[in-house]
């Protein structure tokens, strides 16, 4: 995350599925994702036709899942804070900030470029206010002014906090993503209710045609994507160890069912607690 370029394209590429799907405003949407999405296109409808399913299919399955784990926090486990890491372009926080009100605060965290893309893209979209802000925020940092704990240190420690990841962890070390778990428990541990949610891919669901899938996705970011568990109880301790209280794997089409496409099924979402 720290220093690198890699995940750009997947931001403007998602941005613009959202948008395309309804899922965004308008301002969210780039140049960069349309021509990314529509010189995809062809190759994706091929993959499509052998089996493998369409990035824009696995992208909507994953988000609406975590849209759907997200609204059961809010709804049910009091869970009025969160903090989307490397949000990208993502409409999250635009589309919870109009549904929730001031019921949440949502901050949307990322490296300092695309942060100051976001907060100039939400202030157009007249979406900014004390409950829904942008900071910038390295994840690899264990301390600092641009470090999670720095910012989670500025909320509400009495009330629930969620973290939220989407796309982010395919493309770090196995190292860098169990440092980045250890923070987010650390700093969810010192809010009354903790809870974490994130996509998670898994070796076990790997076939001819998802291993095609993944090595588009890896052209598409011009870096590889990392597999870094196989079994979804090899996330679940890695995830104790790193120091939740439980965790959970869930299949992403049980949580928001999109129909039979392939790449859907590949989706799993990860949801952790503190307490």
């Amino acid at each position: 995350m720290s220093g690198s370029d890699s995940i750009s394209p997947t931001a403007h590429y998602t941005g613009y599925v959202w948008a395309r799907n309804g899922l965004a405003h308008p301002e969210l949407e780039t140049v960069e994702g349309r021509i990314l999405f529509e010189s995809l296109r062809p190759v994706m409808i091929a993959n499509s036709l052998v089996g493998g399913g369409t990035l824009e299919a696995y992208l909507l399955a994953r988000h609406r899942a975590i849209d759907a784990l997200l609204e059961r926090a809010i709804d049910q486990d009091q869970i009025t804070q969160v903090i989307e890491v490397a949000a990208g372009l993502s409409p999250r926080g635009w589309r919870f900030t109009k549904r929730f009100g001031p019921g949440i605060t949502y901050i949307e965290a990322d490296l300092s470029a695309m942060a100051e893309r976001k907060r100039k893209a939400l202030e157009r979209m007249g979406s900014l206010d004390e409950c829904h802000r942008v900071v910038e925020v390295d994840a690899l940092l264990d301390e600092g002014p641009q470090s999670l704990l720095s910012v989670a240190d500025e909320l509400d420690a009495a009330k629930g906090l969620a973290i939220i990841t989407e796309g982010l962890l395919g493309y770090l070390s196995r190292d860098d993503v169990l440092g980045i778990w250890r923070r987010f428990a650390h700093a969810l541990s010192g809010f009354a209710r903790g809870r974490y949610i994130s996509d998670i891919h898994l070796g076990s669901v790997q076939n001819a045609q998802v291993r095609a899938f993944r090595v588009l996705l890896s052209m598409f970011v011009r870096g590889r994507v990392h597999m870094h568990f196989d079994e979804a109880g090899q996330v679940v301790e890695a995830l104790c160890d790193a120091g939740f209280a439980d965790a959970h794997i869930h299949k992403a089409i049980e949580l928001a069912p999109d129909g039979q496409n392939p790449a859907s099924r590949m989706s799993h979402i990860l949801e952790a607690s503190t307490k």
